[in-house]
């Protein structure tokens, strides 16, 4: 692991990053979702499509890059800009998962490969919403104490600042963006995801112009065993855009 220091809007991050086949000509940069890191994308694809260089970064909040500042997904989209440019990063190819697609798809690669991408907002549960109701209902009233037992679940174990940070970014309806893309994109989801559901994904891809939806067999998380058919797709797509017109 290594850390690279960059300044974004006047403000320092620290980016803790791994690279894998560093002689190799063609970037693949991976975006890890909400609550993870680097380390759950390198498990999947670590091993995978050596012809690429592998970056995989924690995002600033997560794994092993701090983060003192609430950040929208365009300050994020920035971060990782400045940190592709400060390495000597190419943007052919990002792969992003859950909250890392939205991200992925506001840095506009030459392939942009969703993993059950977020940005398609969901109607609440009526229970969330009552939970909701009931905790502003108590917080004037020093009911701030009870917050661990009213955050969601990706929202757990966060700080002031990244909690503040995920309730700014968790319901963001991305389908203008999507709509606007003009790139080329895969789109890769999990039969049996409930968190960005199957029906995102199919939204997502009649969205965009030059989108083309696979669907695998897994929930969420169905990357983490399904590396290697992913990878063949990655690899096919970006031979394609690469061939002579």
């Amino acid at each position: 692991m290594a850390l690279r220091e960059i300044i974004v809007d006047g403000r320092r991050f620290s980016i803790a990053y791994k690279i894998l086949n560093p002689q190799a000509e063609h970037d693949l940069l991976f975006l890890h979702g909400w609550g993870s890191n680097k380390e759950v994308m390198e498990l999947a694809f670590g091993r995978t499509l050596p012809e690429f260089r592998h970056i995989y970064l924690d995002l600033p909040g997560f794994g092993k890059s701090p983060n003192e500042v609430v950040l929208t997904t365009r300050d994020y989209a920035r971060i990782v800009e400045a940190f592709l440019q400060a390495i000597g990063g190419r943007k052919d190819v990002v792969v992003g998962h859950s909250f890392g697609g939205k991200v992925a798809t506001l840095l506009a690669p030459k392939l942009l490969v969703l993993l059950a991408s977020a940005g398609i907002p969901r109607p609440k549960p009526w229970r969330v919403q009552a939970k909701i109701a009931l905790f502003k209902l108590l917080k004037p009233f020093g009911g701030g104490w009870l917050r661990p037992l009213f955050v969601a679940q990706d929202a757990k174990g966060m700080d002031e600042v990244m909690y503040a940070t995920f309730k700014g970014v968790v319901d963001e309806d991305f389908r203008s963006i999507f709509a606007s893309y003009p790139g080329e994109a895969l789109l890769v989801w999990g039969r049996e995801d409930r968190a960005t559901p199957l029906s995102s994904g199919e939204v997502i891809a009649n969205l965009m112009a030059k989108a083309r939806l696979v669907v695998l067999d897994g929930d969420h998380y169905f990357f983490l065993n399904q590396g290697d058919p992913i990878a063949q797709l990655i690899k096919e797509r970006y031979e394609e855009l690469s061939m002579p017109r």
